[in-house]
C-alpha cells in the first residue's frame, strides 16, 4: 500500500516539475515551486515510515522551511516587479 504512495508522490513530483519547466508565466513557475516543496516533503514523510527513521523527517521539515522561504522570497520579488 505504502510503494503505491509512494508511486502517485512520484507522479505528482513529475507533473509539479513539468508545470515548473513549462509555466508560461512567473507566477505559475512560483505556484509549481511551491507545490514542488510540498510534494518533496510529503516524499521525505512517506519515506519516512517506510525505511522506520526518524532522520527523514528532520530532512522534511527542514526541508519545508527552506521550500516556504524560497516561496515567500518569490513573492517579495514578483510584489516587486508587478
Amino acid at each position: 500500500m505504502i510503494e503505491l504512495i509512494i508511486v502517485f508522490i512520484w507522479v505528482s513530483l513529475f507533473l509539479a516539475l513539468i508545470r515548473f519547466v513549462l509555466g508560461p508565466t512567473l507566477p505559475d513557475r512560483v505556484v509549481a515551486f511551491d507545490s514542488l516543496s510540498i510534494i518533496a516533503t510529503s516524499l521525505l514523510v512517506v519515506l519516512s515510515f517506510y525505511f522506520k527513521r526518524s532522520i527523514y523527517l528532520d530532512v522534511a521539515f527542514i526541508f519545508g522551511l527552506i521550500g516556504f522561504t524560497g516561496t515567500i522570497v518569490f513573492a517579495k520579488f514578483l510584489d516587486k516587479e508587478i
